[in-house]
């Protein structure tokens, strides 16, 4: 394949080039350490580093991406509650559980409801241009505030 077989293709031109590398590299036998070396988990999700303040709920990896502020987080979708999926209330810059109200800040600290505690986070880390996101390391407030609290990214 020549680099102009892909002339037209939808793949991002640069996501190519990254795609290319990785194969190269998986061709080596090499693709495990450098994930290792990235400490990229085998779960993590990649999203762009949103550009503005804003909410994004993936339902099929079972988070939310916030950047509020210039700070982005990553949340577990469900509330800590009863495990409702929660929505965004872009007018009032709340999250909110449908089943029994409890409402959260866009950093996801509780706020008010029947919920005892703030929104689980996930561990996030910045890559380049890119926030990725670890579905399986997950942050109670109650449990583990420290990682909680650095669960963030500074943008």
């Amino acid at each position: 394949m020549t680099a102009d077989a892909c002339t037209g293709c939808a793949i991002d031109p640069e996501r190519r080039q990254l795609l290319r590398v990785a194969a190269s590299f998986a061709a080596l036998g090499l693709l495990p350490t450098i994930v290792r070396a990235l400490d990229v988990r085998a779960g993590a999700v990649t999203y762009p580093i949103p550009a503005a303040d804003g909410v994004l709920i993936d339902k099929d990896n079972e988070l939310i991406l916030a950047r509020w502020q210039n700070v982005v987080y990553a949340f577990n979708l469900s509330c800590p509650h009863q495990n409702t999926a929660l929505r965004w209330n872009g007018a009032d810059h709340r999250f909110q559980c449908p089943k029994h109200h409890s409402q959260y800040g866009p950093d996801g600290a509780y706020i008010e409801g029947r919920a005892t505690r703030s929104m689980d986070r996930l561990a996030i880390k910045r890559v380049g241009n890119a926030a990725i996101v670890d579905p399986d390391q997950l942050f109670k407030e109650d449990e583990n505030a420290a990682e909680w609290k650095s669960a963030a990214l500074s943008v």
